[in-house]
């Protein structure tokens, strides 16, 4: 017997019995008449009794189902009510929990650094976090439930999309508008994870930077290749010039010491690379922290200037305007930072141009700025960004028959980002005002602007 007719004839059955004790007790002292009509009176009240719980659980159904509502009873109803009322109560802990569980599959999936939209079997978009927005410039609260092709329209993602290929993956690259406005070029990694009836997760990781990395490396070995296959060529053919003629013998002189004075230019020149390569190296390293003390900038820079003055040969009008201020820092850092720029302005201004070094503290936070201007030929707008880049030139033929390696300014970046400070560039071409401003600013917590006491030895 099944479960719905067993609890049909308990009920029933209650009725029943019940009909049949009260008439029976009637009946006793009222006859049986009085029995008959009690009895029928039991049973009919007790249907109305059965009539009402189920208009009371059928409006309860057509309301949100919740355990507090569920009504009362006793009999059969109140076995059937409790266990209905039992199985709300656990249906909706099950759902808090699936609940609970489905927010914390959210909470991690938003913080995974990769995008992940989840797609149904049309490709309409059921989810995604936060990184999948960013990639896809799509919106969980405006794109739900819209088709992901009709927003990306990139042919080979959709025909990716299409094939279902879940074994591989996809390099996409493609220009993004920027919200600020602009845009730039982006490259992401993609692959398709099956799951479900027929669903799938787009997977997405933003390349970009790893993409930008290996081409600096790449860059990075192909320069130093050049710049150091240059004077070993020059050197390499001096050598077979004087193995050849036998001058080392004597017999030409002249052509001995020229081609000396040439492989030492080209050794120094190396040296220089070498050493630069060195210094980039060491202020790039996270390992190496920075020992500091109490620097005297007036001093420090006004012995490059002195420097710069041997290497100019009274070729430049070379002035300085240097106030007398300390700075806690590196005083090798400071010092490389102060001679590339100095001796920047030189190598690039032609004869007869200016150079002015100042060092100053400004503003009501006391920062101290230290800048090297010149009147030279100045520097497009469009090379400003990248001068700090290593090996970039902005005149490739120029910078090299200047001495220069091409990494001062990436030396002079990585010194301010050591020492909290800024580098600011300002150039102009084809005026009356042409020339450059190389401005470095140290912050107020680095400066001094009196002499600090010398400290104490103890004995």
């Amino acid at each position: 017997m099944s479960p719905a007719l067993l609890l049909m004839y308990t009920a029933l059955l209650r009725v029943v019995v019940v009909a049949i004790v009260v008439g029976a007790s009637v009946g006793v002292f009222g006859g049986w008449a009085a029995a008959f009509a009690t009895a029928s009176l039991v049973i009919l009240l007790g249907f109305a009794y059965h009539a009402w719980k189920l208009s009371q659980l059928y409006i309860w159904l057509g309301t949100e189902h919740r355990a507090a509502d569920v009504p009362d009873g006793f009999g059969t109803w109140g076995d059937v009510l409790s266990d209905l009322y039992r199985v709300i109560r656990q249906h909706r802990v099950e759902q808090q929990s699936l609940s609970d569980s489905l927010a914390r599959f959210q909470q991690a999936a938003a913080a995974l650094p990769d995008g992940v939209v989840m797609l149904d079997n049309e490709n309409n978009i059921v989810w995604c976090n936060p990184a999948a927005q960013e990639h896809w410039h799509i919106s969980l609260d405006r794109d739900l439930m819209q088709t992901i092709t009709y927003i990306i329209r990139i042919p080979e993602f959709n025909d990716y999309l299409a094939a279902r290929n879940t074994n591989e993956a996809l390099t996409l690259k493609f220009n993004q508008s920027l919200a600020l406005g602009g845009s730039r070029d982006v490259s992401l990694a993609v692959q398709l994870v099956a799951f479900g009836d027929h669903q799938t997760l787009l997977l997405s990781r933003d390349i970009s930077e790893r993409e930008r990395l290996e081409r600096m490396r790449s860059d990075f070995v192909a320069n130093v290749s050049h710049e150091l296959r240059t004077p070993l060529t020059v050197m390499a053919g001096f050598l077979e010039t004087m193995h050849e003629t036998d001058i080392a013998g004597g017999t030409k002189p002249e052509l001995l010491k020229r081609s000396l004075n040439h492989m030492s230019q080209q050794t120094e020149r190396m040296q220089r690379l070498v050493d630069d390569l060195l210094t980039l190296s060491r202020l790039e390293d996270s390992q190496n922290k920075l020992a500091e003390s109490v620097i005297d900038m007036h001093g420090l820079v006004q012995a490059s200037i002195n420097d710069a003055k041997v290497m100019s040969g009274g070729r430049h009008d070379l002035s300085a305007s240097l106030a007398a201020a300390w700075l806690t820092g590196n005083r090798d850092e400071i010092s490389s930072l102060v001679s590339n720029l100095v001796s920047n302005a030189i190598r690039y201004t032609p004869d007869g141009g200016r150079v002015v070094v100042t060092l100053k503290t400004r503003g009501p936070e006391g920062d101290l700025v230290f800048s090297v201007k010149d009147d030279g030929e100045g520097i497009a707008v469009e090379h400003l960004p990248r001068l700090t880049e290593r090996f970039y030139r902005v005149d490739r033929g120029r910078s090299r028959a200047s001495g220069g390696t091409g990494l001062g300014l990436a030396i002079v970046k990585h010194v301010l980002m050591r020492h909290g400070g800024k580098l600011e560039i300002e150039s102009s071409q084809g005026s009356e005002d042409h020339g450059s401003t190389f401005r470095t600013i140290f912050p107020a917590s680095r400066v001094m602007v009196e002499q600090p006491k010398p400290q104490a030895v103890a004995a």
